[in-house]
Parts: C-alpha cells; sequence; structure tokens
C-alpha cells in the first residue's frame, strides 16, 4: 500500500505530523466554546403582547383573534397554540423542520402589521425566535434588600438602569431580563363625586388630559439664523394639576379640585420571593456557539462590581440562584474521569496479552492522536465543547484501538514467521487494510447520516456523531501509518513471542471438539442466538425520548385557587409555605436547602429550589410535594427535577388536547380525561391548562341601551366609564426626560358593588345620574385564561408519566 510505504520511508514526516495533531488539537481544544448541551435551533416562533386591566376574553377577542387572523396559513406552520390571561396574550408557532426561520421571522413581523388595530394601551408584540420568554437562560439572580425598611418592588428602574445593562456588557450576553418589580405611572385619581359637584364630566377629562405633548412645529429662517419652533404643550407633574378642566359660577374648575396627581407604582399583580423574602429576579441569555465557562465568570466578575458598588449603596444585595456551569463542570468532570479509566483499563489489558511496554505504548498511541484530531475537527465544524460531544469521544476510545491492534497483531505475527522488521511492517497493514477500511466504514455508515438530520434530535447527537466519526476514521490512518513506521522503529530489536499460545491453542482445541459435527455445529448456533435474544430482550430498558439528568434543582409549577387575590395568595400561601421552608434552609430539617424562590402571579405560580447535597435532591422533591406544599386547599403544585434537556421537550410528558365550541362540554370531557388518566396511569401527574371550572369571580356591567342613550351617552363612552372606575383609564404617556410613563385615569377605591353603582356619573343629557341607572350589575364567574390550539379553543392537559 502506497501510504504505509511511504511512511515507513518518512519516519520524521510521520513524526511531526503526530506532533502537529497535538500541538493543533491543543490549539483548537482551548478555544473551543464549552456548553452544557449544543445549540439547538427550534422551528417556533413565539409572539407576545400586553394589555393593561384586560381579561382573558377581551384579550382574546382584541388581540388573540385579530392575530391568529393574520398568521394562519404560514408557509410550514405545523400549530398554533395561543393563551389569554389577565393583561397578557401569548402565541406560539411551531414550523415544519425544514423551513427557514429567518424568512419565516420576517414574514410573521410583516403579517403582525395587518392587524387593524390594537387598544391604545397595548404593548406592541414582542416576537421571540427559536425559544420562548425565558429563553434558554443559563443564570438566574436574586436582588434582595439589606435591610427591612427598603421596599424592593421600589427598585424596577434601577435594576433596569443600573444592573441590566452592566450585566449586559459581558462579553457573550445576549440578554437579560428582570422580574418582580413594579413600574411606575402617573396616577391621576379623580373623586367621582367632587367631579359631578364641580359640573366635570369623565370624559372630558380624559380628553383635556390626552392632549399632553409637545409639537414640533418645523424650522424657520429668521436673519442669519434658523430657529427650531416647538409647541411645549406638555404639562410636569407639577403644573399638570392645574390643568383646567372647565368653568363652574365663572371660576375656573382645575384638575385638582377633583383629582390627586402622583408618580406612584402599579398595582402589585404578584409576588416574587427569595429564601422568604422579597425579591427582583432577573435571567441572563448567552449568544450561540459562546463559552459558557468564560460568560459565567464575567457575569461574576460584575455581580461583585455591583454589590460593591451602586447595589451596596442602595441597601441591595444581588446572588446567584442558578448556575449552569455548576453542571457544566461537574459532567466535564466525570467525563473526562471516566475518559482517563477507560484509557489506563484499555492499556492495561492490552499489556496484559501484550506483555511488552513498547509494543503497548504503540498501540496506545492510537487514543491522544484521535482524541486531538477530533478536537481539531470539532473546532473546524463550529462544534462546542458539551456533554454530548464528550460522550462520544468516551464511546470512541474503545473503538480507535480496534485498527492498531489488528496491525500490530498482524506484524507481530509476520515477525514470528521469521519476516524482517521493514517487511513484517510493509505486509502487516497491508494484509488488513480492506478488512479495516470495511469495519471502519460500516461503524461511520451507523453515526454519519446523524449530521444531515435537522430535527431537534439530529442537531442535539450531530455532535457525537462527528465526534466518533472522526475519531474512527483518522484511527484507521494511524493504524496504517504511525503503527508501521513506529513498529519499524520501536521493535525493531524486540523478539516478539506470545506469551499465551498455548491458552490459544488449549481454546482452539476445546471448540473444535465441541463443534466437531455438524449437528452439534448447529445447535450451538441455535443455543448461542437464542440466549442473545431472550436475554435482549429480558434487559431491554424501558424507552425514553432524553433522560433526565441529575442536576440538582427541582422546579415546580403552582396552580392556585381561581379567582384568588394576590393580597390572599401571599397571605395563605406563600407566607406559610416561607415558613415552611425556613427550617430546611436553617439545616433544622433535612435535607437542607442551599436556596429556593416562589413566585406566585395571578393564576399561576413557580417554585424552585436546589438542595445543600446534591445527592438529596430525590429526597428534596420528595419532601416539597409531600409536606412543604400540601395541605393548601384548590392548589395544586407539581414539584420535579428538572432535566437538562427540558428545555428541548425531554422527560416524556404528554399533551392531551381537547376542543369543543361548547366550553362547558370541553370542561366536561377534560374532567373526565383527568379521571381515565388516573385509572390507566397510576402515579402520573396531570395539570389541566386552564383550570378545570369557571371560577374567576365576576362582576359583569351589562349596559341598558335605552338608558344610556337618553342620557346622552354611547356604549363606548360608558365603557371608558367602567374602565376608569375600574383598574384605570389609560389617557396618553408623560415623558419624564427618560423614561415614558402611562398616565391613568382612575376613581377612588370602591369596596362593594353596591358603592360602584352609587358612582355619579355626569351625563350630557340628564345631568348627573347613578352609574346604577344606566347599567345592570350581574354576579358571575368566568374563565382565568382562555387557550386555543389551530384557532380553536381548548382545554390541554399535561401529562406527566411516572418515573
Amino acid at each position: 500500500m502506497n501510504l504505509t510505504r511511504l511512511s515507513l520511508y518518512n519516519p520524521v514526516a510521520v513524526s511531526v505530523a503526530a506532533l502537529l495533531v497535538f500541538l493543533f488539537g491543543g490549539l483548537s481544544l482551548l478555544e473551543l466554546p464549552v456548553q452544557m448541551i449544543p445549540s439547538v435551533e427550534r422551528p417556533s416562533i413565539q409572539i407576545n403582547t400586553g394589555w393593561r386591566a384586560a381579561a382573558p376574553e377581551e384579550v382574546e377577542s382584541e388581540i388573540i383573534e385579530p392575530q391568529e387572523d393574520a398568521l394562519r396559513g404560514l408557509s410550514g406552520l405545523q400549530k398554533m397554540e395561543s393563551t389569554a390571561q389577565n393583561g397578557q396574550g401569548s402565541i406560539s408557532l411551531t414550523f415544519d423542520i425544514d423551513v427557514n426561520l429567518q424568512d419565516v421571522q420576517l414574514e410573521v413581523m410583516n403579517r403582525l402589521t395587518r392587524v387593524p388595530a390594537y387598544p391604545p394601551d397595548a404593548t406592541e408584540p414582542t416576537v421571540f425566535v427559536g425559544r420562548g420568554q425565558f429563553g434558554n437562560s443559563i443564570a438566574w439572580f436574586a436582588i434582595t434588600p439589606t435591610r427591612d425598611s427598603i421596599d424592593i418592588t421600589e427598585y424596577q428602574d434601577f435594576v433596569d438602569e443600573v444592573v441590566l445593562p452592566r450585566m449586559e456588557r459581558v462579553t457573550g450576553v445576549s440578554n437579560a431580563n428582570s422580574f418582580g418589580g413594579r413600574a411606575k405611572e402617573v396616577r391621576i385619581t379623580f373623586d367621582p363625586h367632587a367631579a359631578a359637584a364641580k359640573g366635570v364630566s369623565l370624559l372630558d377629562m380624559a380628553r383635556l388630559t390626552q392632549g399632553n405633548t409637545d409639537t414640533s412645529g418645523g424650522f424657520t429662517d429668521i436673519g442669519r439664523r434658523q430657529y427650531t419652533l416647538r409647541y411645549s404643550g406638555s404639562y410636569s407633574l407639577g403644573e399638570l394639576s392645574n390643568l383646567i378642566l372647565g368653568y363652574q359660577n365663572g371660576s375656573p374648575v382645575k384638575l385638582v379640585d377633583v383629582a390627586s396627581i402622583e408618580l406612584r407604582k402599579v398595582d402589585a399583580f404578584g409576588s416574587l420571593n427569595q429564601n422568604g423574602g422579597p425579591s427582583i429576579a432577573f435571567s441572563i441569555e448567552p449568544e450561540t456557539n459562546v463559552n459558557v465557562l468564560d460568560v459565567m465568570a464575567g457575569l461574576k466578575q460584575a455581580t461583585r462590581e455591583l454589590n460593591d458598588g451602586p447595589v451596596g449603596r442602595a441597601g441591595l444585595n444581588i446572588m446567584q440562584v442558578y448556575d449552569e456551569t455548576i453542571y457544566i463542570e461537574d459532567s466535564i468532570a466525570m467525563l473526562r474521569n471516566n475518559l482517563l479509566l477507560g484509557i489506563l483499563l484499555a492499556v492495561s489489558i492490552l499489556w496484559w496479552f501484550l506483555r511488552k511496554f513498547r509494543a503497548t505504548l504503540l498501540v496506545a498511541l492510537a487514543i491522544p492522536i484521535s482524541l486531538f484530531f477530533a478536537f481539531i475537527g470539532l473546532r473546524l465544524t463550529g462544534r462546542t465543547l458539551n456533554i454530548i460531544s464528550l460522550a462520544g469521544l468516551a464511546f470512541a476510545m474503545g473503538m480507535v484501538m480496534d485498527s492498531a491492534i489488528v496491525v500490530l497483531e498482524n506484524i507481530v505475527r509476520l515477525r514470528e514467521k521469521g519476516e524482517s522488521s521493514e517487511e513484517a511492517s510493509y505486509q502487516g497493514a497491508t494484509q488488513v487494510w480492506g478488512a479495516l477500511l470495511a469495519s471502519t466504514a460500516t461503524t461511520v455508515a451507523i453515526f454519519l447520516p446523524i449530521l444531515f438530520l435537522r430535527d431537534i434530535a439530529g442537531q442535539l447527537f450531530s455532535d457525537l456523531a462527528l465526534a466518533i466519526s472522526i475519531a474512527v476514521i483518522i484511527s484507521l490512518i494511524i493504524a496504517v501509518t504511525v503503527i508501521p513506521t513506529a513498529a519499524n522503529t520501536v521493535l525493531r530489536d524486540i523478539k516478539l513471542v506470545d506469551p499465551h499460545s498455548n491458552w490459544w491453542n488449549t481454546a482452539t482445541a476445546f471448540i473444535m471438539r465441541i463443534t466437531n459435527t455438524a449437528k452439534a455445529r448447529a445447535v450451538w448456533i441455535i443455543a448461542l442466538v437464542g440466549i442473545g435474544i431472550s436475554t435482549s430482550i429480558i434487559l431491554l430498558p424501558k424507552a425514553s425520548y432524553l433522560p433526565e439528568g441529575e442536576q440538582n434543582f427541582l422546579f415546580a409549577f403552582i396552580s392556585p385557587p381561581t379567582g384568588q387575590s394576590v393580597q390572599t395568595g401571599q397571605k395563605e400561601f406563600v407566607d406559610v409555605v416561607n415558613q415552611r421552608f425556613l427550617p430546611y434552609l436553617k439545616g433544622d430539617k433535612q435535607p437542607q436547602v442551599d436556596n429556593y424562590f416562589l413566585g406566585m402571579f395571578g393564576s399561576s405560580g413557580f417554585m424552585g429550589a436546589r438542595a445543600t447535597n446534591r445527592d438529596e435532591v430525590d429526597a428534596l422533591v420528595q419532601e416539597v410535594n409531600s409536606n412543604i406544599t400540601n395541605g393548601f386547599p384548590d392548589t395544586m403544585v407539581f414539584a420535579s427535577k428538572a432535566g437538562i434537556f427540558g428545555r428541548l421537550g425531554g422527560g416524556g410528558n404528554i399533551e392531551l388536547n381537547i376542543q369543543s365550541r361548547d366550553i362547558d362540554s370541553t370542561l366536561r370531557a377534560a374532567q373526565a380525561g383527568m379521571q381515565a388518566i388516573s385509572q390507566a396511569l397510576p402515579g402520573a401527574r396531570a395539570r389541566p391548562v386552564p383550570s378545570l371550572e369557571l371560577a374567576t369571580p365576576e362582576l359583569r356591567l351589562i349596559p341598558d341601551e335605552r338608558a344610556i342613550t337618553e342620557a346622552g351617552l354611547t356604549r363606548g363612552q360608558l365603557s371608558s366609564l367602567v374602565r376608569a372606575l375600574g383598574d384605570g383609564l389609560y389617557v396618553g404617556d408623560y415623558f419624564d426626560g427618560t423614561k415614558r410613563r402611562n398616565i391613568i385615569l382612575r376613581g377612588t377605591e370602591w369596596q362593594r358593588p353596591e358603592d360602584l353603582l352609587a358612582t355619579p356619573v355626569l351625563t350630557p343629557a340628564r345631568g348627573v345620574q347613578p352609574l346604577g341607572t344606566l347599567v345592570q350589575l350581574k354576579e358571575t364567574v368566568g374563565p382565568d385564561q382562555i387557550r386555543r390550539v389551530d384557532r380553536r379553543r381548548s382545554v390541554t392537559i399535561n401529562i406527566t408519566p411516572p418515573a
């Protein structure tokens, strides 16, 4: 074979080539980005749209349905899932694996512009490509006060303006998002009684406060100068109180006469707790194919700088509550140790058979050369060093020595027959070249097709296939170049004798004796094949999509009672759970908890915790489910160990969608489905989304068409009035030189429905009338969330099978 002969004639060139592989392999290893799992592009797009103070039905009709109508018929669209809840609407689009996400993203954004109009106080749709709202976060941080007198929810602006910009300056960080704080708004709180007494209409009040804007009049030349013409029509907060709403008995009625104006926090919609106290959390999302270890080092440095600087001076402290690199470093250490142990065992077994130290090292050369060449291949193809690629390298370590052992054994055989060292080295590789090529080709043929799969499984395991394929291919080249050359040099003067020849002769004689007839051979063949098949069936493991992994982190979904208020949830659930967690946090109860967080927002909540001893995370999951979150009426908690592949749909979860045009029929079918699931899958956990009952209390105001017409009002005007008497009517924006704030016109607090109906309303045609004369009040219930799948209302049951 020409390649082998060329190598034998140029041993220095072979040595230099091996050294170059070590050099560039080492450099590639240092430059390879380190991540937990490979970067996976999911064919999905999520669209979020906010609308303050809107109920699920209004979000569905005014935002979700128009967006769905504009997005229908997208090329490659497989599934459209929508959720409408209080103040928020989201749409999740899943596409065929072959679509180009960048092209689809442009098409989605273009189609969203076709939506006729959004409500005035709705936010612009936010589009997330290939990920959800929380993205692929590698770290979570909690900001907590160092003094009890500090209200952490006041610091939302501080976090957005000071903390997040510093974190986003860390090299490799794509985005940072904060949660748990409360933004500020300009609140105009009017007294309906005072307004009616002063002859001020709410509609006039809203119209006049909407004129709070500056206007540019362009440019004009006067003499040698050009002037900018600007109309300063916006009010400062101090001036806004002097806004004249009208006149009564010749005297002006100012806004301050009927309302108070203040810059204040928006109403609380939930709470976020860290280790038993209030907090603001923020997450970090990395760029694609970055070294997560380097990013995390930069984040920790930024955390120290902030704690020693502005955050510390503000009486706050930043602590890291989730660090993905802990699992990455543990996984890398485990795989590295297993890799070294595998190499040691392989070399030891090889030495036991060869009983020649130099011959053993000769074969062992295939391992580091193949390993370092695989590092070069991973770097050139833009891959990362992760648990999948490392597992591929660990798998390949046993394979890469096969070809070298076969070549060396043939060289030894020829040397034992009396061939010269050079001729034995040449013939030893040439004679087995065809068999080695076939063996390598079959191995590569198994793994290489994975590189051409574009689905999630293909993207996830392509690193493994690439690492094994590169290592096995290069091991073949090593076997026919490096091994013959080294054998001709190192083993030239060694007498090679098989120390176990008598074993092989005895074993061969025994096998020949028990298979010396056709009948005996047939029996042995049937028996061995039968034993192999039976053993495979008996020992076949249960099938699952992806493993959980041993990550020291649990996550829980919380479904509180429908219609529960923020204050009730805080008092009856959050405070109680915080008290129950306290002994575990202090170590008075086991397993000890290193840290935990708990969030409750509207109709859902979440919880996460990490055990001090990572081996006790399963016990912590059991403790959370059985003791810490047990005993709360109408509250369901689903805690489980967070898997490393959870973001890719791992864990074997089953989604059951139940649809009907009649919502009552859907709920009855879903209730029956929950019972059927518990019978069919004992031990499985089923979580309905949304809840299986319409239990969110509503005060439904039904307009009296004749009364409002006689009063000189319209349904639209009455709608604005009701919003102002509820969470407030959006009337415009206020820019304070740094940030734009919503201006909200809102009536004074009322405690009972009767107080609402007694609210005086100044009407154009009939003067002051109680609101109760214009509407009828009906106490009823409604959904806390509306879910739609492929544009139809649905109830989804998320099923987690037993382990």
